[in-house]
Protein backbone atom coordinates (compact mmCIF):
# COMPACT_ATOMS: atom_id res chain seq x y z
CA UNK A 1 0.00 0.00 0.00
CA UNK A 2 1.40 3.16 -1.37
CA UNK A 3 2.64 5.36 2.04
CA UNK A 4 2.75 9.17 2.08
CA UNK A 5 5.04 11.44 4.08
CA UNK A 6 4.20 14.17 7.34
CA UNK A 7 5.13 16.97 6.24
CA UNK A 8 8.55 17.13 6.06
CA UNK A 9 9.55 14.77 9.07
CA UNK A 10 10.43 10.60 8.26
CA UNK A 11 7.08 9.23 9.31
CA UNK A 12 4.82 7.30 6.33
CA UNK A 13 1.44 7.02 7.22
CA UNK A 14 -0.80 4.41 5.21
CA UNK A 15 -4.02 6.99 3.64
CA UNK A 16 -5.88 6.26 6.38
CA UNK A 17 -5.63 6.91 10.00
CA UNK A 18 -7.73 4.83 12.74
CA UNK A 19 -9.08 7.69 15.49
CA UNK A 20 -8.98 6.13 18.69
CA UNK A 21 -11.56 8.06 20.87
CA UNK A 22 -13.84 5.24 20.41
CA UNK A 23 -11.41 3.20 22.72
CA UNK A 24 -12.72 2.99 26.07
CA UNK A 25 -16.45 3.99 25.29
CA UNK A 26 -17.84 2.41 22.09
CA UNK A 27 -15.71 -0.28 22.14
CA UNK A 28 -14.00 -2.52 25.20
CA UNK A 29 -10.30 -3.35 25.72
CA UNK A 30 -11.12 -6.60 23.76
CA UNK A 31 -12.89 -5.52 21.13
CA UNK A 32 -10.24 -2.73 20.37
CA UNK A 33 -7.48 -4.64 20.61
CA UNK A 34 -9.35 -7.09 17.88
CA UNK A 35 -10.10 -3.98 15.55
CA UNK A 36 -6.60 -2.90 15.39
CA UNK A 37 -5.17 -6.45 14.46
CA UNK A 38 -7.78 -6.16 11.70
CA UNK A 39 -6.07 -2.26 10.83
CA UNK A 40 -3.19 -3.53 10.84
CA UNK A 41 -3.65 -6.74 9.41
CA UNK A 42 -4.97 -4.72 5.79
CA UNK A 43 -1.68 -2.90 5.99
CA UNK A 44 -2.84 0.30 7.51
CA UNK A 45 -0.12 1.47 10.24
CA UNK A 46 -1.12 4.89 11.60
CA UNK A 47 -3.29 5.60 14.85
CA UNK A 48 -4.48 8.26 16.53
CA UNK A 49 -5.51 9.27 20.12
CA UNK A 50 -5.44 11.98 23.02
CA UNK A 51 -4.59 12.37 26.65
CA UNK A 52 -7.72 13.00 27.65
CA UNK A 53 -9.57 10.52 25.66
CA UNK A 54 -11.74 9.30 26.63
CA UNK A 55 -12.99 11.41 29.79
CA UNK A 56 -16.58 11.86 28.70
CA UNK A 57 -17.65 8.57 29.97
CA UNK A 58 -19.33 7.76 32.98
CA UNK A 59 -16.52 6.55 35.50
CA UNK A 60 -13.55 7.55 33.09
CA UNK A 61 -11.26 10.48 33.57
CA UNK A 62 -8.88 10.44 30.50
CA UNK A 63 -5.86 8.21 29.26
CA UNK A 64 -8.36 5.02 28.49
CA UNK A 65 -7.93 5.45 25.11
CA UNK A 66 -4.10 5.31 25.44
CA UNK A 67 -4.46 2.66 28.12
CA UNK A 68 -6.01 0.62 25.59
CA UNK A 69 -3.43 1.02 22.37
CA UNK A 70 -0.43 0.84 24.69
CA UNK A 71 -1.54 -2.80 26.01
CA UNK A 72 -2.24 -3.71 22.42
CA UNK A 73 1.07 -2.75 21.57
CA UNK A 74 2.64 -4.67 24.28
CA UNK A 75 0.44 -7.67 23.02
CA UNK A 76 1.53 -7.13 19.90
CA UNK A 77 5.46 -6.37 19.56
CA UNK A 78 6.83 -4.93 16.48
CA UNK A 79 6.37 -1.35 18.02
CA UNK A 80 8.34 0.52 15.17
CA UNK A 81 5.89 -0.70 12.27
CA UNK A 82 3.41 1.56 13.71
CA UNK A 83 2.76 5.47 13.87
CA UNK A 84 1.62 6.35 16.49
CA UNK A 85 -0.11 10.18 17.50
CA UNK A 86 -1.29 11.13 20.51
CA UNK A 87 -2.00 14.67 21.77
CA UNK A 88 -1.57 16.94 24.65
CA UNK A 89 -3.40 20.62 25.46
CA UNK A 90 -7.21 19.42 25.95
CA UNK A 91 -9.55 20.07 28.98
CA UNK A 92 -10.69 17.17 30.49
CA UNK A 93 -14.66 18.32 30.44
CA UNK A 94 -15.08 20.85 32.97
CA UNK A 95 -12.26 19.90 35.35
CA UNK A 96 -9.34 22.10 33.25
CA UNK A 97 -8.76 24.39 30.41
CA UNK A 98 -6.98 23.74 27.22
CA UNK A 99 -3.11 24.02 28.62
CA UNK A 100 -0.02 24.67 26.17
CA UNK A 101 2.96 25.63 28.91
CA UNK A 102 6.21 23.87 28.91
CA UNK A 103 4.83 22.56 32.50
CA UNK A 104 1.81 20.83 31.52
CA UNK A 105 3.17 19.53 28.36
CA UNK A 106 6.59 17.79 29.86
CA UNK A 107 4.10 16.22 32.51
CA UNK A 108 1.77 14.86 30.11
CA UNK A 109 4.41 13.60 27.63
CA UNK A 110 5.60 11.01 30.61
CA UNK A 111 1.72 9.69 31.66
CA UNK A 112 1.13 9.61 27.63
CA UNK A 113 4.20 7.47 27.38
CA UNK A 114 3.63 5.14 30.33
CA UNK A 115 -0.17 4.32 29.53
CA UNK A 116 0.86 3.56 26.14
CA UNK A 117 3.71 1.25 26.78
CA UNK A 118 6.25 2.91 24.43
CA UNK A 119 9.59 5.15 24.88
CA UNK A 120 8.39 7.58 22.24
CA UNK A 121 5.41 9.32 20.65
CA UNK A 122 5.77 9.60 16.61
CA UNK A 123 3.93 12.25 15.99
CA UNK A 124 3.00 14.61 19.55
CA UNK A 125 0.20 17.34 18.63
CA UNK A 126 -1.33 20.69 20.41
CA UNK A 127 -5.15 19.04 20.86
CA UNK A 128 -6.16 22.51 21.46
CA UNK A 129 -4.18 25.89 21.35
CA UNK A 130 -4.72 27.98 24.72
CA UNK A 131 -4.39 30.81 22.98
CA UNK A 132 -1.85 32.68 25.70
CA UNK A 133 0.92 30.72 26.49
CA UNK A 134 3.50 32.02 24.21
CA UNK A 135 4.06 30.19 21.32
CA UNK A 136 8.25 30.08 21.75
CA UNK A 137 7.46 28.71 25.47
CA UNK A 138 5.29 25.62 23.73
CA UNK A 139 7.33 25.01 20.91
CA UNK A 140 10.81 25.16 23.40
CA UNK A 141 8.63 22.31 25.31
CA UNK A 142 8.61 20.22 22.26
CA UNK A 143 12.26 20.63 21.65
CA UNK A 144 13.40 18.98 24.65
CA UNK A 145 11.18 15.88 24.38
CA UNK A 146 12.37 15.64 21.10
CA UNK A 147 15.70 15.82 21.95
CA UNK A 148 15.03 13.54 24.82
CA UNK A 149 14.04 11.26 22.31
CA UNK A 150 10.34 11.46 23.60
CA UNK A 151 8.79 12.45 20.46
CA UNK A 152 9.97 12.26 16.95
CA UNK A 153 7.64 15.08 15.40
CA UNK A 154 4.91 17.78 16.38
CA UNK A 155 1.97 18.58 14.83
CA UNK A 156 -1.08 20.56 16.07
CA UNK A 157 -5.18 20.46 15.82
CA UNK A 158 -7.35 23.10 17.35
CA UNK A 159 -5.46 26.72 16.56
CA UNK A 160 -6.51 29.57 15.13
CA UNK A 161 -5.45 30.39 11.59
CA UNK A 162 -3.04 33.44 13.15
CA UNK A 163 -1.79 30.92 15.66
CA UNK A 164 -0.45 28.64 12.92
CA UNK A 165 0.93 31.28 11.06
CA UNK A 166 2.46 33.16 14.02
CA UNK A 167 3.56 29.34 15.05
CA UNK A 168 5.16 28.32 11.69
CA UNK A 169 7.16 31.59 12.02
CA UNK A 170 8.78 31.48 14.80
CA UNK A 171 9.58 28.11 14.28
CA UNK A 172 11.72 29.28 11.53
CA UNK A 173 12.69 32.25 13.43
CA UNK A 174 14.45 30.96 16.59
CA UNK A 175 14.97 27.32 15.04
CA UNK A 176 12.29 25.44 17.13
CA UNK A 177 10.32 22.25 16.00
CA UNK A 178 7.51 23.25 13.61
CA UNK A 179 4.64 21.49 12.95
CA UNK A 180 4.44 18.96 10.61
CA UNK A 181 0.90 18.26 10.63
CA UNK A 182 -2.47 19.97 10.78
CA UNK A 183 -5.56 18.24 12.57
CA UNK A 184 -8.38 19.92 11.11
CA UNK A 185 -12.32 19.23 11.13
CA UNK A 186 -13.26 18.53 7.36
CA UNK A 187 -15.69 16.20 5.67
CA UNK A 188 -18.03 17.02 2.89
CA UNK A 189 -20.52 18.35 5.38
CA UNK A 190 -18.14 20.68 7.01
CA UNK A 191 -15.94 22.18 4.24
CA UNK A 192 -16.10 25.88 4.43
CA UNK A 193 -13.52 26.85 7.30
CA UNK A 194 -10.66 24.67 6.61
CA UNK A 195 -11.47 25.78 2.43
CA UNK A 196 -11.38 29.03 3.72
CA UNK A 197 -9.18 29.90 6.55
CA UNK A 198 -6.61 27.15 6.55
CA UNK A 199 -6.24 25.82 3.03
CA UNK A 200 -4.32 28.76 1.93
CA UNK A 201 -1.88 28.18 5.04
CA UNK A 202 -1.33 24.30 4.21
CA UNK A 203 -0.81 25.32 0.36
CA UNK A 204 2.13 27.82 1.35
CA UNK A 205 3.58 25.64 4.50
CA UNK A 206 3.48 22.04 2.72
CA UNK A 207 2.10 21.18 5.91
CA UNK A 208 0.37 17.97 6.25
CA UNK A 209 -3.51 17.47 6.79
CA UNK A 210 -5.36 14.85 8.82
CA UNK A 211 -8.83 15.16 8.68
CA UNK A 212 -10.81 14.83 11.91
CA UNK A 213 -14.79 13.93 11.90
CA UNK A 214 -13.92 12.85 8.74
CA UNK A 215 -17.32 10.90 8.54
CA UNK A 216 -19.41 13.50 10.46
CA UNK A 217 -19.68 11.65 13.74
CA UNK A 218 -20.95 8.75 11.54
CA UNK A 219 -23.64 10.95 9.15
CA UNK A 220 -21.78 10.39 6.25
CA UNK A 221 -22.04 6.45 6.69
CA UNK A 222 -25.43 6.41 5.20
CA UNK A 223 -27.10 5.50 8.50
CA UNK A 224 -29.19 8.45 8.21
CA UNK A 225 -31.87 8.61 5.55
CA UNK A 226 -34.92 9.39 7.33
CA UNK A 227 -36.55 10.87 10.50
CA UNK A 228 -36.79 7.84 12.15
CA UNK A 229 -33.36 6.07 11.51
CA UNK A 230 -32.14 9.03 14.84
CA UNK A 231 -34.50 7.23 17.36
CA UNK A 232 -31.22 4.92 17.88
CA UNK A 233 -29.93 6.97 20.42
CA UNK A 234 -28.89 10.07 22.65
CA UNK A 235 -26.29 10.56 20.56
CA UNK A 236 -27.63 10.01 17.28
CA UNK A 237 -30.53 12.62 18.45
CA UNK A 238 -27.40 15.03 18.80
CA UNK A 239 -26.25 14.10 15.08
CA UNK A 240 -29.87 15.01 13.84
CA UNK A 241 -30.11 18.36 15.43
CA UNK A 242 -26.39 18.85 13.93
CA UNK A 243 -26.59 17.89 10.42
CA UNK A 244 -30.18 17.08 9.22
CA UNK A 245 -31.06 19.85 8.20
CA UNK A 246 -31.89 21.29 3.92
CA UNK A 247 -27.96 21.15 3.31
CA UNK A 248 -27.96 17.68 5.05
CA UNK A 249 -30.64 15.71 3.12
CA UNK A 250 -29.23 17.14 0.19
CA UNK A 251 -26.07 15.83 0.81
CA UNK A 252 -27.10 12.89 1.85
CA UNK A 253 -29.09 12.00 -1.42
CA UNK A 254 -25.98 13.01 -3.51
CA UNK A 255 -23.70 10.61 -1.52
CA UNK A 256 -26.12 7.79 -1.79
CA UNK A 257 -26.46 8.12 -5.19
CA UNK A 258 -22.77 8.16 -5.82
CA UNK A 259 -22.34 5.03 -3.77
CA UNK A 260 -24.26 3.41 -5.74
CA UNK A 261 -22.68 4.47 -9.09
CA UNK A 262 -19.62 3.48 -7.87
CA UNK A 263 -20.59 0.28 -6.17
CA UNK A 264 -19.47 1.35 -2.82
CA UNK A 265 -20.61 2.17 0.36
CA UNK A 266 -21.13 5.95 1.41
CA UNK A 267 -18.45 5.60 4.06
CA UNK A 268 -16.42 4.88 1.30
CA UNK A 269 -17.13 7.13 -1.30
CA UNK A 270 -16.95 10.12 1.85
CA UNK A 271 -13.71 9.26 2.77
CA UNK A 272 -12.50 8.64 -0.83
CA UNK A 273 -13.38 12.03 -1.68
CA UNK A 274 -11.53 13.15 1.47
CA UNK A 275 -8.45 11.56 -0.32
CA UNK A 276 -9.21 12.99 -3.73
CA UNK A 277 -8.59 16.56 -1.80
CA UNK A 278 -4.92 17.39 -2.89
CA UNK A 279 -4.04 18.62 0.53
CA UNK A 280 -5.29 15.77 2.01
CA UNK A 281 -2.59 13.23 3.42
CA UNK A 282 -4.96 10.78 5.41
CA UNK A 283 -8.44 11.24 7.22
CA UNK A 284 -8.60 10.00 10.53
CA UNK A 285 -12.12 7.70 10.84
CA UNK A 286 -12.64 5.32 13.72
CA UNK A 287 -14.24 1.68 13.43
CA UNK A 288 -16.68 -0.44 15.35
CA UNK A 289 -16.86 -2.97 13.10
CA UNK A 290 -14.28 -5.32 10.60
CA UNK A 291 -16.77 -4.30 7.52
CA UNK A 292 -15.64 -0.53 8.36
CA UNK A 293 -11.97 -1.14 7.93
CA UNK A 294 -12.98 -2.64 4.70
CA UNK A 295 -14.51 0.57 3.98
CA UNK A 296 -10.91 2.57 4.56
CA UNK A 297 -9.47 0.49 1.75
CA UNK A 298 -12.27 0.45 -0.84
CA UNK A 299 -12.23 4.37 -0.19
CA UNK A 300 -7.66 4.31 -0.66
CA UNK A 301 -8.83 2.49 -3.84
CA UNK A 302 -11.48 4.67 -5.05
CA UNK A 303 -10.18 7.65 -4.54
CA UNK A 304 -6.73 6.81 -7.23
CA UNK A 305 -9.35 5.67 -9.60
CA UNK A 306 -12.08 8.20 -9.64
CA UNK A 307 -10.38 11.39 -8.09
CA UNK A 308 -11.54 13.68 -10.92
CA UNK A 309 -15.30 12.21 -10.75
CA UNK A 310 -15.38 12.76 -7.13
CA UNK A 311 -14.58 16.07 -7.32
CA UNK A 312 -17.11 16.80 -9.91
CA UNK A 313 -19.59 15.29 -8.12
CA UNK A 314 -19.35 17.17 -4.65
CA UNK A 315 -18.60 20.73 -6.40
CA UNK A 316 -19.61 23.61 -3.61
Amino acid sequence: MNKKRIGNSELEIAPVVFGGNVFGWTLNEKDSHRILDGFVDRGLNAIDTANSYSHWVEGNEGGESEKIIGSWLKNKGGRDNYIIMTKVGSSFGGKSKPNTTKEHIITEVDKSLRRLNTDYIDLYQTHYDDGVTPIEETLGAYQELIKAGKVRYIGVSNISRARLEDSLRVSEELNLPTYQSLQPLYNLYSREQYETEYLPVVENSGISVLPYYSLASGFLTGKYRADDDFNQSLRSEGIKKEYWNDKGKKLIAQLLEAAKEFGESPAAVSLAWLLAQNTVTAPIASATKESHIDDFIQAIKLSSESSKNLNDIFRK
